[in-house]
Formats: C-alpha cells, structure tokens, sequence
C-alpha cells in the first residue's frame, strides 16, 4: 500500500532552489556514474536538506534508503530530479503527480528533439505536469543548481569543483554544457552565480516563466540567458520587462536564429528582414540586451547590476590612458559600438596642464609615462570624475598593471574611494595579463575586464538606456477586417491589397481598374501621363514579371503599354491569371519608403521600414521593430533610416512628410493584429513634400 504524506507546499521559489527535500529517481550507487552525480554533488556541496535515493534495484545507494517508488517515500517531497530514461520517466512523473511533488526535473532525452514519437512523449509528460500543477523542468535537463543552499541537483561534471562559490546572477540554459562553462570560466575571472538551471527543451517551464520566478528572489541581481531559440515569447517578455521594473540587467546570448520565415516570403521586406534582425529588435524591445561573447554575458550583467550611469551625466565615455595604442584600440571598439567618446573639457586640461601633465591631443586622454606616477595618475582621475562633463571614465592600464600595480591600479582606487557622490563611474582595462591588478581594482570596487571587445561591448550597454516597449492596445477597424476575409487567393492582387491598405489611412493616386478583356474605353476618368499594371495575384513583383509602365504621356502609349505588359508577363509566368488592367494617374514626390509587415516564426510579428524603390535590397538600410507599434516608436524608425536624412531638409533640401510616414507607419502595424495576415507591404510608398502626405504606390498582402 502507498504512503501518500500529508503535504505542506513550499513557496515555488524555494521548492526549485532551497527545497526542504530532494527525491533523485533513478540514481545510481556506482561512483562516477552519470546518474550518481546528483548525489555525488549534493554531499560535495554540503546540501542541507532531506536526500532521497529512489531505485527498485537497491536497498541503499551511497549509505542512505533507498525506495523502490517515490510514492514509497514517507515524507513531502519538494523537489525530484528523474534520471531514468523516456518511458521509465513518464511514469515516474506520474508518481510524482500522485505524490504533490512541486517541483520535477527530468533528464532524459528521446522526447520533442528526436521526432514524432518523442514529440508525441513529450506532450505527454506537458499533460501529466499541467494537469498536477507540477512545475516541469525539462526533459533533457541537466540539473539545478542554487549555490547559496548547496542544492547542486545536477549531472554536469564542472560541478565536481571543490568550490562553489555564492554569487548573485542567475543563469538559465537551453544547453546543459554552457552551465558548467560559464561556471569554470566565471571561478576564473570572480564571477559567481546564485542559481543556474538547465532548462532543457522546456516541455513545461520555461526561461521566462523560471525568470518570472526568480524575479523577486533577493539572491538575484541580475541574469544570464544562454538561448537556442524563443519558445514562448509572451512568459519571456513578462520576465523581461518585470526584470527591468527592477532594475535587474538580463543579458542573453542567442544563437540557432532560423530562417523559416524567409523562405515563405514572396515580399521584399521577407529578404530584408532576416531571423537575426527579427530576433535582436524583439529582445531590445522587451529590454533584454545581447552580447557578442561568453565573455559579455558573464561581465555585462555583473556591472549592470552594480553600475548605473547617474542621470546627471552625460552618456559619452571619457578614456584615459598610458599607453596610447592600448588606448587607441579601445577607443576604436567602443566608438564603433555608436558610443560617443568625450576628451577632457577645457577646465579640466586647462587645471591639469598647468601641473604640466602631458594630456596628448583630440579624444583620447594619454597621460604617457607620467600616469606611472601615483600622485599624477590620482590627480588626472580625480579630476576627470568630477568634472560634469565627463559621463563616465574608463582607465586603459599600460604594462605597469602587471609588474607595478600600486602605481598603476592604486591611485584609481584611492581617487574613486575618495571621490564626491555624485561623480562619475570608472571603470578599468589593465592591457596586460595582471591577475594582481585584476584583484586590487575588485577589491577596490573598481569593475575591470580581460577582453577587449566584452569591455567594448558592456560600456555601450552601460551608456545606452533600456527602451522597454510595450505593444499599443490596437484594434484593427471591421472595414478593414472585412476587406482582409474577401476571396479565397492567399496573395492579393495590388488593387484589393491596396484597397486594405487605404482603409488604414494610406491614400492611393487617383485609379480605375479595368476588367481584363475589355477593350480600352474610349474616354478615361483620368490625367495622363498614366501608370499602367496588370493585375494578378500570380505576379507579385511586377517589375521583374514587366507589368509595369510608368509615364504613359497618351492613349496610344497606353495600348502600347497593354499589349508589352500582357507578353512579358506570360513570359515570366506562363498562364498568369489576369485579373484587371490597373490604371493610375502619375504622382510625385521627394522619396520612396518601403514599408513591410513580416511574421518571423520566433519573434513573432515585424514592422521593417526602409528606403523603397528597385533599390531597396541592394542598400538594407532599414529599421526593424516588433508589431504592433506606436507613432513615437515609427518617428524612431525613421531617425533610424540614413536615406530619409534626404528627406529632412538635408542641405537645405526641401523637407518630406516624414510625420504623415510616421502616422502610416503606425497605422500600417496594426495588420500584425489579424491572424489572417501572413506579410504585407508597401513599396514604394511615396513621400510628398511637408504637408502633402503620403501615396500608396504599390501593394502587396499575403494571407495565412
């Protein structure tokens, strides 16, 4: 007969990372064993809980009971790690269930990675942990670990360190191995974690809905993604945003960006708006930031949490040096990560100059040799840190930091130490390999890096704001919506998609459509010089089909028009379907935007806005946001846009409608809000002078 304790549920967070017991299903007693490691980790670690052997095959496993079943174990059990293999584990996430187990994770493999049959186990384990309310971590996870109370539940080998250092930034992995990198490189430079969580194929939690919980832990100050992919964007960007509520930094580093939705595309903005770019523009929009190396992501969210840039200063880098290469160098990564580099002001160089402190010339504050002295080095910080001008100071350190540090590093610890409240930050870059210096500015409370391009990197960080975005309430109109449910074609043809796009706003030039085998009437409601388009979903691009002409001065260009159109396009496409013969009064302006909405399957909805026209995907200069989005964030894309500098009175030119843009842009996004919508586009849309709006030129919509 089972036991079934009484159970107490323990807070959620405290069930994953301090839990009062542990059941380790399916361990192993043979030393060195994968399965053994668990509990081989836990005692290592000095685990303070209750240890739960569970393996039908033994009485004990490494000197403690060991139960045949969970079910069997007579007391609450808060958190189980299943190490058997896929079938055995569902059934052991049964007992679970039976038993109110909390907290399950589950280490197997075979389940949604190795195809349908896994795909088919694994909502099947989804099933039995939703319907029990259990907190699934898993499959294919390789453990937690919460450092502070030893719980080292992991198969991972980095933790057979000796040490485990306490630390206060949370890592969550979709990869089992990156947790033990990021521990051995992290023991290597003073980085430690309070909690790391092999998330797995997240069947149940995921790093958002884990984050979430983190959230509110006092351990925690800040997070480290390690992703291969976004599985539910809506938990992610909770965590995220509740992340940045509290001013806990979440840096991730993201690799395994697909291009799925660009081969579905049969618009421009499917070329343009590549997985890469999708995926950087959701994540900046819900304020999580992206690093370039497991270097960034270890240092970035240790200064973060620590650092903030005072709002009293300005967001430039001042740099100081001894070494003019070393400081050149990294002068060059940081500006070339479009942070702005400050030189001393004119006070400061005037005050320093007349102790005779060599300066150096333009940007870069090089002090040369005369920084290896203490009371210079001390004097030129101090100064540039309290001076209202400088945003920040950062300190390039020439080989004294290796041989003298209490030349080199010691002044910058006593300037700061010393300095007002309100001065600003330092940081330091030692440039030779100087673990004494390393030590001495950690100590001293002055953060310091090892790499050129992480140092580069975490100070644009450090200088750019987070913009965290929230999507409008948008509502898309019941003419709209009615227009977008017509037909049954998956692609629309440019008179219906632009009959959409016009009730959103977007004015298209003045038009008739004539059926296509109708002859030319003789008389037309139009000013010539005329555009002329043949209309057909089966030709989305019409310059290359050549169902186009622009210009068209007369009625017999026009029939000459017709007639080029109709054999070039059956030429592209042999048995196009004709649908009409578009017809449209010329219109001008001072430029062409492209504007395009894409669904990229990991980011979710996109709003690409670019330079329009044939030219389009030769110069990529283009802005990329999540959609929907508001007419401010549309006013960004645009500043965003080096081609619309022609538009703005660049030299004096006359100045386009970019507000009517912005209010299109705007009102353009609001189709990420149908489900019937797969991609839709504008190219060109056509900006007329300040005040004289926007025309529709060309469009295209794809259905899903």
């Amino acid at each position: 007969m089972m036991n079934m304790p009484t159970k107490v549920s323990p807070d959620p967070l405290l069930a994953l990372t301090a839990p009062r017991s542990v059941a380790l299903i399916g361990a192993s007693g043979s030393a060195g064993k994968l399965t053994a490691r668990p509990l081989e980790f836990l005692r290592k670690h000095e685990f303070g809980g209750r240890i739960f052997p569970v393996n039908p095959t033994r009485s004990e496993v490494m000197g403690l009971p060991s139960f045949a079943r969970l079910t069997d174990i007579p007391e609450p059990v808060d958190h189980a790690y299943i190490l058997l293999d896929a079938e055995p584990a569902i059934a052991a996430l049964k007992d679970c269930a039976r038993a109110g187990v909390p907290v399950v994770t589950v280490l197997a493999d075979g389940f949604a990675e190795s195809g349908p049959e896994g795909r088919a186990r694994q909502e099947r384990l989804q099933r039995i942990a939703q319907d029990a309310g259990i907190l699934l971590i898993g499959p294919n996870s390789t453990g937690v670990v919460s450092t502070a109370a030893g719980f080292c539940c992991s198969t991972n080998a980095a933790f057979a360190t000796d040490r485990l250092d306490r630390g206060n930034l949370a890592v969550l992995s979709q990869s089992g191995s990156i947790i033990g990198t990021l521990l051995s490189r992290g023991q290597a430079r003073g980085c430690a974690f309070s909690t790391l969580v092999s998330v797995g194929n997240e069947a149940g939690a995921g790093i958002g809905q884990l984050g979430q919980l983190l959230l509110d832990d006092p351990a925690t100050d800040g997070f480290l993604l390690f992703m291969e992919t976004i599985r539910d964007r809506e938990a992610l960007a909770a965590f995220a945003r509740g992340a940045a509520g509290r001013g806990k930094p979440v840096v991730a580093y993201m690799i395994g960006r697909s291009d799925e939705g660009r081969a579905l595309s049969v618009s421009h903005t499917g070329a343009l708006t590549g997985a890469a770019e999708a995926v950087s523009a959701f994540l900046e929009s819900i304020g999580i930031r992206q690093a370039e190396s497991l270097d960034t992501l270890m240092d970035a969210p240790r200064l973060l949490s620590k650092m903030r840039l005072p709002a009293h200063r300005p967001r430039r880098l001042t740099v100081l040096t001894t070494t003019g290469g070393g400081g050149a160098m990294l002068v060059d990564q940081i500006s070339a990560r479009g942070v702005e580099i400050a030189g001393c002001s004119g006070p400061t160089r005037e005050a320093l100059t007349a102790q005779n402190i060599p300066l150096g010339h333009g940007k870069l504050v090089d002090v040369t040799l005369a920084g290896t002295k203490y009371d210079t080095m001390k004097e030129v910080v101090s100064r540039l840190i309290a001076d209202p001008e400088t945003g920040a100071l950062l300190v390039t350190i020439g080989s004294s930091a290796q041989f003298n540090p209490e030349l080199a590093v010691t002044p910058i610890i006593d300037a700061v130490a010393e300095a007002p409240r309100d001065a600003a930050p330092v940081l330091a870059f030692p440039l030779p390999h100087a673990p004494e210096s390393l030590d001495l500015l950690a100590a001293g409370g002055v953060p310091a890096f090892r790499n050129v391009e992480a140092c580069a990197e975490t100070i644009a960080m450090l200088m750019r704001p987070e913009k965290v975005t929230a999507p409008p309430d948008v509502t898309l109109q019941a003419a709209t919506a009615t227009l977008l449910d017509q037909g049954p074609e998956d692609v629309l043809n440019e008179d219906r998609a632009g009959a959409v796009f016009e009730s959103l706003g977007i004015p298209r030039p003045r038009q008739i459509v004539l059926p296509p085998e109708d002859a030319l009437p003789e008389t037309l409601d139009l000013r010539f010089p005329l555009v002329a388009k043949l209309v057909s979903s089966d030709l989305p691009h019409k310059t290359e089909a050549g169902a186009i002409r622009l210009g068209l001065a007369d009625r017999t260009a026009l029939e000459e028009a017709i007639a080029a159109m109709r054999a070039s396009a059956e030429a592209h496409a042999p048995g196009y379907r004709l649908e009409g013969i578009l017809l449209q009064e010329m219109t001008t302006g001072l430029g062409e935007a492209l504007v395009g909405l894409t669904r990229d399957p990991l980011a979710g909805p996109m709003l690409t806005l670019g330079m329009g026209g044939v030219m389009t995907e030769i110069y990529r200069d283009t802005s990329v946001r999540p959609a929907p989005l508001d007419v401010e964030t549309a006013r960004e894309m645009i500043r965003e846009v080096k081609g619309f500098m022609l538009l703005d009175g660049f030299r004096s030119a006359l100045r386009g409608d970019l507000e009517a843009l912005a209010q299109g842009v705007a009102a353009i996004s609001a189709l990420a809000t149908s489900d019937r919508v797969a991609e839709a586009e504008i190219n060109p849309l056509l900006v007329r002078p300040e005040g004289q709006g926007i025309v529709l030129l060309d469009a295209l919509i794809r259905r899903q």
